[in-house]
């Protein structure tokens, strides 16, 4: 559908002329929130460095006031993190806590030059498998060390030494330690996962403040005799003093402050952005973080805590999602939320003298390993990392975080040079004709190769080389062309295929245009020749012309073979340019069929159906004729090639694998965007993709007859709930209002109601996009949508029955029509309790 929709109504951003009331009051409640979370871990931190204690308020304080104040991410909280526990606990042992504060002062200084350089952008060049591999080194180092202290002992000075230390410190016990911490560790798991309406009511208190409260309490009752939190009087608390050490290794230690801060702040601020984006509309969101101001605020931050004695400061991904999932709406909460630390450094420090280092110890290992992320581990994985994850996580546990990094650096490199590099050519001589495979890029480093392989293929034979990559450069297409047009010369034959077989150009007679190098060679224009053949007819050839090309081009002269038919809207546009061309040369950019969804770009290639003399175009035909124009099209050009396939369907019947479910909207062509064919999928389409849940007034008993006959007669193995992007119904959905008459399409869009308050709700996961933020509400909407009618399948009683068994599977899937890219919903959540909708490559 492309209803026309207003959009929706904006409200003030958090920076902007006074706050609402309800601002400030949202703002208050979240930086209470937020500082019930810090005020134990910035304790935490604080031990596990080795520095004093009330470093970590300091730090956490100025992180909330300073970076909250002048950083470019309003809902972003800073302040102590565990990132930079292992660098700053390293620098305390070698020169000490004072001289530790002056590098602080110039990691900040650095910060705010690379901020007035503007490369806060550059940072995020770093592959993502080497940040999360330095993270986790991180978090592994963290907890290896702070589990000496859970047992009752003392850390060594290094991850080895700490490994090595363990059986002497399991025969080594001390109970009272390893209750408290075993207490600790218990809250903090299970505090989540109360149930029912008392669970809710205490799971406004943060886990790790309960924790640290239930060992607090348990402690005391006891009267267990354990090492407890000391703050001094902040009389005597210890500024900074001017660096004293050799000068290589004061700069090797500010430039990995330097680097470990910046780059973590930089992509909690990214993830902030998503998780905002997922958690609100487009009416309630802040502006997006601007990173060079946020590096200039981390960098003032890390110059005031050092100058005052504070730890260095980061952004901080945990509180940051408190913040957001809070109901913050200005940086003021981040702001307020420093201001409560500074309050309860001065006033709560005889409560505070309370806690038990091994409570504190427990909770900086949970957050330790909560840094060793799955889902991270689950991405790295997909895509072919692994090798750099895990190098960066064992260099940073040895060596350190700067020769973490570098390590990664390296492995990154050699990956991608092997990858690169890395052709397998074979031959194989299978009934008469020769098979050349050519697996990965086609580089110059693999011409010696290919030209040995190709020049021991006899003359006046056939050949068939197939090319499994997405890459030629110029030298092998060199090397192809010359060889393919010396081997023609002397009465042979070629036929060029990708990946599989699939044929990449094909016809009885020999082509003189070629594709230019550097295109993808494998890239599959088509699924297939039409006629099934595999093998050009006898002294034909196949130019290399067809390699990269447009799915269709060059698959021979037959209609059916390209993408769409002629009667479709791109020819109107066609026409409009034929016969108006100073009209369409001054339409702005959408007007012309440019870029709008919906819109195909000027210039498409004419059918061979129509003139090709521009001056005698025509506007298409409209009603039967134009409709009967397209069916005579599929008699003349397509049902020849198919009919054998149909008549076998006809005379077995449908035995479809899938029931695709999807929107009526007329750009969604399943087929095209499935790449199937007939008997292939059992669909089922409606306006937004509704799947009434049972039971629901006025359902429509369509929708579910549909399911049953799909889950209990065709048995398929799995349902697909398709949205799109610009869906009319989700953006009439967005745009309802309670007063309007209603009428057919507002009673069927009832259904979709749910979706609207799932997107409106705080008790469900959210969904968005992997690597980028929803466009807009309306996308956000789509997204959401797909998750819920996925939820309204689940209750209808054939779907149940058939996931209980495990012979069903339920999948989502998003496709932006402008952008021509699919999206299949993956499985769990993300680090934010995002439901991720990832792209589907070429390779898929």
């Amino acid at each position: 559908m492309t209803t026309a929709a207003t959009p929706p109504s904006t409200t003030p951003g958090p920076d902007g002329a006074g706050p609402r009331p309800k601002g400030l009051h949202a703002d208050l409640s979240a930086s209470v929130a937020v500082f019930l979370i810090a005020l134990p871990l910035s304790l935490g931190i604080a031990l596990a460095t080795g520095a004093p204690l009330q470093a970590g308020l300091v730090a956490a304080a100025v992180g909330g006031i300073v970076a909250g104040r002048l950083g470019g991410a309003p809902l972003q909280v800073s302040g102590p993190t565990a990132g930079l526990t292992v660098v700053t606990a390293g620098l305390i042992q070698h020169y000490g806590w004072r001289t530790t504060c002056a590098i602080t002062v110039l990691a900040g200084c650095c910060q705010l030059g690379l901020a007035f350089l503007r490369t806060a952008r550059s940072a995020l060049l770093v592959s993502p498998a080497i940040m999360h591999g330095m993270l986790a080194g991180i978090g592994v180092t963290i907890a290896l060390a702070q589990l000496h202290i859970v047992l009752g002992g003392t850390p060594q000075s290094s991850a080895v030494a700490n490994v090595l230390g363990l059986p002497a410190q399991l025969a080594d016990l001390h109970p009272a330690a390893l209750g408290v911490s075993a207490l600790t560790l218990s809250v903090l798991l299970l505090w989540p996962r109360i149930p029912g309406r008392a669970g809710r009511a205490l799971r406004k208190v943060p886990a790790a403040l309960a924790a640290v409260a239930a060992a607090t309490a348990l402690a005391a009752l006891a009267g267990l005799d354990l090492p407890r939190v000391d703050l001094p009087s902040w009389s005597s608390h210890a500024l900074p003093e001017l660096p004293q050490g050799p000068v290589l290794g004061i700069v090797a230690a500010v430039l990995t402050i330097t680097l470990v801060g910046s780059v973590e702040s930089l992509m909690s601020s990214v993830a902030t952005d998503k998780l905002i984006a997922s958690e609100r509309g487009t009416g309630d969101r802040p502006p997006r973080a601007d990173l060079d101001r946020e590096l200039r605020g981390q960098g003032a931050a890390n110059i005031a805590s050092g100058m005052l004695g504070g730890l260095p400061v980061a952004a901080v991904a945990v509180r940051s999602a408190a913040n957001v999932k809070s109901g913050a709406v200005s940086r003021k909460s981040a702001m307020l939320h420093g201001l409560w630390v500074v309050l309860a450094a001065g006033l709560l420090v005889p409560v505070l003298d309370l806690i038990p280092l091994a409570a504190l110890a427990a909770l900086v290992l949970a957050v330790g390993i909560q840094v060793v992320s799955i889902t991270h581990l689950r991405t790295v994985t997909r895509y072919r990392e692994v090798l750099v994850y895990a190098a960066t996580i064992v260099a940073v546990v040895l060596g350190g975080v700067l020769e973490g990094v570098a390590v990664g650096v390296a492995v990154a490199v050699a990956l991608a040079m092997h990858r690169l590099a890395r052709t397998r050519i074979t031959l194989d001589e299978t009934d008469g004709f020769h098979r050349v495979r050519a697996r990965g890029q086609l580089t110059f480093l693999a011409v010696p190769r290919l030209s040995r392989v190709l020049n021991s293929i006899p003359h006046e034979g056939h050949a068939v080389i197939e090319l499994d990559g997405s890459f030629i450069d110029h030298a092998a297409y060199e090397i192809l062309q010359d060889w393919q047009d010396t081997h023609l010369a002397h009465g042979g034959s070629v036929e060029l295929t990708g990946r599989g077989g699939t044929a990449i150009s094909r016809g009885g007679q020999a082509r003189s245009t070629g594709a230019s190098p550097g295109t993808g060679a494998g890239a599959q224009p088509g699924q297939g020749s039409p006629t099934g053949s595999g093998r050009a007819p006898a002294g034909g050839s196949t130019a290399i012309g067809g390699a990269g090309g447009h799915r269709g081009e060059g698959r021979g002269a037959h209609q059916c073979c390209r993408p769409w038919t002629p009667w479709q809207n791109h020819c109107d546009h066609r026409a409009l340019s034929a016969t108006h061309p100073q009209t369409t040369a001054h339409l702005p950019a959408g007007k012309a069929g440019g870029t709008g969804e919906g819109r195909e770009a000027a210039g498409t290639i004419p059918s061979a159906a129509e003139p090709r003399d521009a001056a005698t175009a025509s506007p298409r035909r409209r009603g039967a004729g134009q409709l009967a124009s397209g069916i005579s099209a599929f008699q003349r050009d397509t049902a020849p090639h198919v009919r054998d396939e149909l008549a076998r369907l006809a005379r077995e019947g449908q035995r479809p694998s899938q029931l695709f479910l999807t929107c009526a909207d007329s750009r969604l062509v399943t087929s095209m965007i499935t790449a199937s064919g007939p008997g292939d999928l059992f669909t089922v389409r409606n306006v937004g993709n509704l799947v009434p849940p049972p039971g629901a007034e006025a359902t429509d008993d369509s929708v579910a007859a549909a399911i049953e006959y799909a889950v209990d007669v065709l048995k398929v193995d799995s349902i697909t709930v398709c949205g799109h992007s610009g869906c009319g119904a989700m953006q009439a959905l967005l745009n309802s209002h309670p007063g309007a008459p209603m009428t057919p399409l507002r009673r069927w869009l009832r259904h979709g109601l749910p979706s609207l308050e799932r997107m409106a709700s705080r008790h469900h996961a959210w969904a968005r996009i992997a690597g980028r933020l929803p466009a807009d509400a309306v996308e956000q909407l789509c997204l959401t949508n797909v998750v819920q009618q996925l939820d309204h399948l689940r209750a209808h009683e054939s779907v149940a029955r058939r996931l209980a068994e495990g012979t069903l599977e339920l999948h989502g899937m998003y496709f932006h029509v402008g952008e021509a890219q699919a999206y299949l919903l993956s499985e769990g959540e993300d680090f934010f309790d995002c439901r991720v909708f990832d792209s589907v490559g070429q390779n898929a």
